[in-house]
């Protein structure tokens, strides 16, 4: 009997190491075709840290290092928003595969520069909205497609948690991207953007930290026939952090907190149903499954997470931008 000999890891490198970046390193340990071979931060103390806890077997004290490595396949971004693109073009320059954490990048211009040389570059580059992928999400758009409970009528989504101002964090450095709308605003805006399609028109307004980055921000999305979409994120309360998709027939509703694992809350026919979709990881595993797949087929985009839909995305964001006079 031939033995086969077990498929090729794909080798990963991690550029930022902040929290998202342990999350993803954690989940990456759980899938057999991905292997974590570099890590790469400003602050070569920092790396070797992080490398040695989730078994990298590189560390980096610089990011351009690291792109340089000939060794690495694939590199996921986790550095503040202000940094994706200039982090991402010098990988796919170097035919590295890119996993660029949310935002995708500041603006739409920027967004454009990327794709656009991962396209000359025919290198695969994908923007890591991670609730695109996990299960719970992928069930609640089926059901929305499929009209199980008619036509969506309305939905309400937010996002908010409070933080102590501060803006030696990243969340309210400006100069990094902070602010409510591009770190936690995205993912109201997803939910919409994901079920509906893009709005008729916006209407929005925000509030502002003294540093003019928005502390807070409303959104309406209005669509034909009537139908609204109300958004919202905070960074001075603790909001829902749910998305609920009213319907003619019932509604949907995804639990706490609605862009993570969690679980979904079905109202019809006078009964209601919570699905637990049974967890065991953090979440990330499911767009890096995804992500290998298009890696080892050879693919230069996502089908699910398509160029398009991150153009849109960035699009909107600039667009509410403009409405709340919201500059970087």
């Amino acid at each position: 009997m031939i033995q086969q000999s077990p498929p090729k890891k794909i080798k990963w490198g991690i550029i930022g190491l902040g929290k998202i970046a342990h999350s993803f390193a954690t989940d990456l340990s759980t899938i057999d075709d991905a292997e974590l071979y570099a890590v790469a931060s400003r602050n070569q103390e920092k790396a070797d840290e992080f490398a040695e806890k989730h078994g990298a077997a590189k560390a980096y004290g610089s990011y351009e290092d690291l792109a340089n490595d000939p060794n690495i396949d694939a590199v996921y971004i986790a550095t503040p928003h202000a940094l994706h693109k200039e982090n991402a073009l010098m990988c796919l320059e170097n035919g590295i595969a890119v996993l660029g954490e949310k935002p995708f990048a500041m603006n739409a211009e920027e967004v454009d520069a990327m794709i656009a040389k991962a396209k000359e570059k025919n290198v695969l580059l994908m923007e890591a909205l991670w609730t695109y992928f996990l299960p719970h999400y992928q069930f609640v758009l089926k059901e929305l497609k499929n009209k199980t409970y008619g036509d969506i009528l309305k939905i309400e989504s937010d996002f908010g948690f409070q933080r102590p101002y501060d803006t030696k964090t990243r969340l309210f450095n400006k100069a990094m991207g902070g602010g409510s709308l591009l770190d936690i605003g995205i993912y109201p805006i997803f939910a919409t953007l994901s079920t509906l399609g893009l709005p008729k028109n916006i209407e929005a307004s925000a509030t502002f930290f003294k540093n003019a980055t928005d502390s807070s921000s409303t959104m309406i999305f209005n669509y034909d026939n009537h139908v609204k979409a109300y958004l919202k994120s905070s960074f001075l309360e603790v909001l829902p952090t749910e998305a609920i998709f009213y319907c003619e027939k019932g509604t949907i509703k995804i639990n706490t907190q609605f862009h993570a694992p969690t679980t979904v809350t079905i109202i019809a026919d006078g009964k209601e149903e919570t699905k637990d979709f049974g967890y065991n990881t953090i979440g990330y595993n499911f767009e890096t499954i995804h992500f290998n797949n298009l890696y080892k087929a050879g693919k230069t985009e996502s089908d699910i997470m398509t160029f398009e839909f991150s153009k849109q995305l960035i699009q909107t964001l600039d667009d509410v931008r403009k409405i709340i006079n919201l500059e970087y």
